[in-house]
This record gives C-alpha cells, sequence and structure tokens, in this order.
C-alpha cells in the first residue's frame, strides 16, 4: 500500500470520528442499551425484563469503562490470532 494511500485513508478515519461530534454538537450519544429500553418502554409500557443483570455497575463511568475493556481484549484476541496465522503462513514460504 502507497504511503499516500495511507495517509488518505488516516485523513478519512479522522474525518469520520471527529464530524459527528462537530455536527451534532450539544447532542447526547446514549448506548443502544438505553435506547432500546425507551423504544421498548414506548410500545409497551407493561413489558417486564426476561431477567436482571448479575452486576450493575456503580457508575456510568464504570460501566463504559468495563465496555472499553472488553472490546480492548475482544481486540487483543483477534489480533493476536491474525499475527499468529501470518506467522505461520511466512514461516511456511521461507
Amino acid at each position: 500500500m502507497k504511503t499516500s494511500t495511507k495517509i488518505l485513508l488516516a485523513v478519512v478515519l479522522v474525518v469520520m470520528v471527529i464530524s459527528p461530534l462537530y455536527l451534532l454538537r450539544g447532542a447526547e450519544f446514549a448506548g443502544a442499551d438505553g435506547e432500546a429500553e425507551t423504544a421498548i418502554t414506548e410500545i409497551k409500557p407493561e413489558y417486564e425484563p426476561w431477567f436482571s443483570p448479575i452486576m450493575e455497575p456503580a457508575s456510568g463511568e464504570i460501566e463504559s469503562l468495563l465496555f472499553a475493556l472488553q472490546a480492548a481484549i475482544g481486540a487483543g484476541v483477534i489480533f493476536y490470532y491474525l499475527g499468529y496465522k501470518r506467522g505461520q503462513k511466512s514461516e511456511h514460504h521461507r
């Protein structure tokens, strides 16, 4: 991949990440769980969940931290596997 292509992709990525924050100033970026709960309550107010969470985080910040940690661990496992397979592949080509 050419350097100019890499730079262009990096610029596009930055624009995609920053543009919603700029275009939607003051908007609340709520999680999907909260949005789903609101939609279900509007459609069927008497709905009762089948189960409750095992552990309720103490605050929204801790919940965000746990979500980010889960995503980081998942990405680590996936990219470790991909790197491992690439290493095996390059070892066979020697």
